[in-house]
């Protein structure tokens, strides 16, 4: 076998890997990132899923927030994010909660005509300036050593919020602070994204929905123009600019903590390479795995629909636009009544009879991923996220019992989605050529076969908080038991969605040495 030395081995080329490799290879670092798959980008890519139809999904995610303005500016990375005006619009009735924006006098008329009154737009505007005030204060802090959760409490500066967003579970505080249970419900959703938890008993709602609301000191989340393949490969760019060696179609077989890691070319070759640094773009489950260590065993929770209609469906509500509903997240039988009975169904082991989800068209804020034809016939991309789906609802026998789990979670879901619609969902579906709809689903365990991920889970493992909470956690989140070896991706602490954090903060403890930090753990 061939044997190379560099001073950082990236084991895995999604963004965060990505990342990591610009940040050392600009600094001076010999760096070398392998990727399994022959393409970079783990989840953060834009693909055309259906034969014969000119449209780039973003296929697994899709909507960026996290990412820090600061590491795109440092590495020079072109791309561009265009903020959604319309937030959300969730149907209730024969009416609907739309919050636009850029139009607070029609944020608010919309709450009245779904509320009844003004308490609970009143009570909106207060609790999202609450959590404003925490992700402007948050947020820098990401890429910067971990702070203890002490410091971090200081940095907050503001017990309510403190008390209201760490400490107690976040169902209770939404109960406490809303009386109807559509706008419950809305706020609630972003302590669920990819989480299977009791948000009125489990801090780890908390986490999710911490995550959901910090974005990049503004809670914003945008729509990347190129799809989020234009992310990746842009990231991909800035790392092999500045001298990264990226190699595709290299599967990683073991890792060593001496800093060797072993791996298979696409002829079948397998070669060791040596970094005085290891990091590990992967989730920590197969970090163990490939170290030969017991891993731990996530689980994933949603469900991940892609489709192309011929045209937007019709809303029961004449007064939204479907072009406004649908460019926000458009939520689906998510009141915080219904999220609670899919929650307590799936925990049984049964997938719920009317799963909660949301939709959004990225098309209609970024039409370029659209072929110059579809776009001009009126066709549009659909996204959905489908919440309460636990990989274990589809951990059957056999792939017989697993497709049928798939299949019936399809059909719930599409008659969720038409009970809020005007007319049936499938009924705007397109058509390719040799006249398939264009819809592809994907469960927890299509995304472990698709990307790797440990029981389907987006986030690698389930979220933690954004400071230490032991001095195991280390100065920068990302390391691990052995000296050469660093996390650097969502699994990190300050890990989750597309936001290269973990790579960030991978690089600097590489390039800064460690220092004393128990200062920093109270």
């Amino acid at each position: 076998m061939a044997h190379s030395r560099y001073d950082v081995v990236v084991a895995g080329g999604g963004h965060n890997g990505l990342v990591a490799a610009a940040y050392l290879a600009r600094a001076g670092r010999r760096v070398l990132v392998l990727e399994r798959l022959d393409h970079v980008g783990g989840l953060a890519i834009s693909t055309v899923a259906f034969p014969g139809v000119d449209a780039r999904l973003s296929r697994y995610s899709y909507l960026v927030s996290l990412l820090p303005g600061k590491i795109v500016k440092e590495l020079g990375v072109r791309v561009e994010l265009r903020r959604r005006r319309f937030a959300s619009y969730t149907p209730a009735g024969d009416t609907g909660l739309l919050v636009d924006g850029e139009d607070a006098g029609r944020t608010a008329a919309s709450f009245a005509a779904v509320t009844g009154g003004t308490k609970d737009h009143d009570a909106w505007r207060r609790f999202y300036a609450m959590t404003a005030h925490v992700a402007r204060r948050v947020a820098p802090t990401l890429l910067d050593p971990l702070p203890g959760r002490t410091a971090l409490r200081d940095i907050v500066g503001d017990e309510e919020a403190w008390r209201d967003l760490f400490e107690r579970p976040i169902g209770e505080v939404v109960g406490e602070r809303f009386d109807d249970d559509t706008v419950r419900g809305v706020v609630l959703t972003d302590a669920l994204i990819g989480t299977f938890a009791d948000p009125a008993t489990d801090l780890l709602a908390n986490r999710c929905f911490l995550y959901h609301v910090i974005g990049d000191g503004t809670g914003d989340w945008n729509v990347p123009v190129g799809g989020m393949g234009a992310v990746t490969d842009a990231l991909a760019d800035a790392a092999r600019s500045a001298g990264a060696e990226i190699r595709c179609g290299a599967e990683v077989l073991a890792i060593d903590p001496s800093g060797e890691v072993t791996f298979r070319d696409p002829d079948g070759a397998e070669h060791t390479v040596t970094g005085g640094r290891v990091l590990a773009a992967l989730p920590p489950a197969v970090l163990a795995r490939l170290l030969g260590e017991t891993p731990e065993h996530p689980e994933g929770s949603q469900l991940k629909i892609n489709m192309v209609l011929s045209r937007l469906p019709r809303l029961r509500d004449a007064s939204v636009d479907p072009a406004e509903a649908f460019s926000g997240t458009f939520h689906v039988n998510e009141g915080a009544g219904q999220l609670a009975a899919a929650r307590a169904q799936a925990a049984a082991g049964r997938i719920p009879d009317l799963p909660p989800a949301e939709t959004y068209c990225h098309s209609l804020t970024d039409p370029s991923i659209l072929g110059p034809e579809l776009r001009e016939s009126g066709a549009h991309t659909m996204t959905l996220f489908g919440l309460h789906m636990p990989a274990r609802l589809f951990t059957g026998a056999d792939d017989g019992a697993r497709n049928a789990a798939r299949e019936e979670a399809l059909r719930r879901t599409l008659a969720s989605v038409d009970a809020v619609l005007a007319e049936p969902l499938e009924e705007c579906l397109l058509r390719t050529p040799s006249g398939e709809p264009c819809l592809e689903v994907r469960t927890p365990l299509d995304l472990e076969g698709d990307a790797g991920l440990p029981g389907g889970h987006i986030f690698h493992r389930d979220l933690s908080w954004p400071f230490a909470e032991s001095p195991q956690d280390g100065p920068w989140g990302v390391e691990t038991r052995h000296e050469r070896i660093l996390l650097c991706g969502a699994g990190a602490r300050r890990g989750g969605g597309v936001s290269g954090i973990p790579g960030h903060n991978a690089a600097m403890a590489v390039l800064f040495s460690s220092t004393s930090h128990q200062a920093r753990i109270s």
